[in-house]
């Protein structure tokens, strides 16, 4: 895609699309996010999965799934990658027995600082572009509109929401009655009439 600066008199389309700028920086930094954590237990999603359950106290996994927006059957199957290496701990919850709480571990916690730095390696060469003041500015923003789009997307019903974004169709206009002479009428209809004559 060429950018608008080399083409002023004829810009490309997809320059000023929000989805298509969202898409060439995470394409680039999954990409660079799965070379550098190649092989971590789960890859970049095992560590997210970490770095989640590090947060705050222990929680379970239903919860942990409703704020990465990953389905709960693939959560357990990177939790069981993490436990295997020792990274996490599953628990029973005293409050509810049928749930399990996840425990990160001493262990769990030293290869996140140590894959930490690699991932800000990795962050601070996509946005090499920018100063950085810039590069600062953009963190607080993009925390802002993810932190707001949190809030509202794994909770929200979607069918609403692209309700509110698309206007519902106008509704057909009522079909006119159907006559004795109206070719539209069904047949069963027309037969049985010839019947009763």
């Amino acid at each position: 895609m060429t950018a608008v600066t080399d083409r002023p008199d004829r810009p490309d389309p997809l320059d000023d699309v929000l989805g298509w700028m969202l898409g060439i920086v995470f394409r680039g930094y999954v990409r660079a996010a799965e070379h550098a954590l190649t092989d971590f237990p789960g890859g970049p999603r095992g560590y997210q999965v970490l770095t989640a359950a590090a947060t705050g106290p222990a929680r379970n996994q239903g919860a942990i799934a409703e704020e990465l927006g990953i389905d709960r059957t693939v959560l357990t199957y990177l939790i069981d990658d993490l436990e295997r290496p020792g990274f996490v701990a599953r628990r029973a919850d005293p409050t509810d027995r049928r749930s399990r709480l996840v425990d990160v571990t001493d262990a769990g916690r030293a290869a996140r600082e140590q894959r930490r730095g690699a991932l800000r390696q990795v962050e601070a060469h996509l946005l090499g572009a920018l100063t950085p003041a810039e590069s600062a500015t953009l963190r607080a923003l993009l925390q802002r509109v993810a932190c707001s789009t949190q809030a509202i997307d794994p909770l929200r019903d979607l069918c609403q929401a692209v309700a509110e974004v698309r206007p519902e169709p106008a509704a057909p206009a009522p079909s006119p009655p159907h006559t004795a002479a109206d070719p539209a009428r069904p047949r069963a209809t027309r037969s049985r009439r010839r019947s009763d004559d």
